[in-house]
């Protein structure tokens, strides 16, 4: 500004056209595969319902962009009272940091443990990409308690709308520790073009036809 230089400084892309390209994209993209799929959708619905005991949908509050809450919507993969026994498996998490996981998870079903193998339990999230609630890229919707735990550097991942898929599930997420988790996600961000999530969507269908998906 007249004789002053001026830096700008963003932390998260600052192409409005760009990003609505990408949410077109999605709404698109996710009425297609919902209408496409709709019968796997019913045929899994009715046997999660008839493998265990309880709702279909597990309906969780996840924090997204801005750190917004909003309902995440998954196939029921463990048994009703799941949330319960959280605390008494806590002792026995694998990851650092505020994520909760352990390996052969005693609370999945055994239709369930299916599901997760494949990532088929995240289908109904094409409804909250409907929405816009998420993205098919970006960083994992987190819990409000993990976001709560956030060292300061790490509230910038929810910045960009949340996704289905990123760059740790191409890095092996079930092996990452959390900081490098973190680390990928602003990665994404700081090169965040349309290219990059072509890449990411084409490189994850094979993880998850293998089934690499989540443990």
């Amino acid at each position: 500004m007249g004789e002053w230089p001026l830096l700008t400084f963003s932390t998260t892309p600052v192409n409005e056209d760009l990003l609505l390209v990408k949410r077109l994209l999605d709404f698109a993209m996710a009425l297609v595969f919902l209408l496409a799929l709709s019968p796997l959708l019913l045929l899994i619905a009715l046997l999660v319902k008839l493998t265990s005991r309880g709702p279909v949908l597990h309906r969780q509050t996840r924090s997204g962009l801005g750190g917004r809450k909003f309902v995440l919507f998954k196939f029921r993969s463990m048994h009703s009272d799941a949330e319960r026994m959280r605390g008494e498996l806590e002792p026995l998490n694998e990851m650092d940091g505020p994520v909760f996981k352990i390996r052969d998870d005693p609370r999945l079903t055994g239709f369930g443990r299916f599901l997760r193998r494949f990532s088929l339990d995240e289908l109904p999230q094409l409804v909250n990409i409907l929405k816009g609630e998420m993205s098919f890229v970006g960083p994992r919707p987190p819990l409000p308690e993990e976001v709560a735990r956030y060292a300061p550097w790490q509230r910038r991942r929810l910045r960009m709308q949340p996704g289905l898929t990123c760059l740790w599930a191409l890095a092996g997420r079930n092996q990452l520790d959390f900081e490098r988790w973190m680390e990928l996600d602003l990665e994404y961000i700081d090169n965040w073009s349309p290219a990059l999530d072509w890449k990411i969507l084409l490189k994850t269908i094979p993880v998850v036809l293998l089934g690499r998906g989540a443990s």
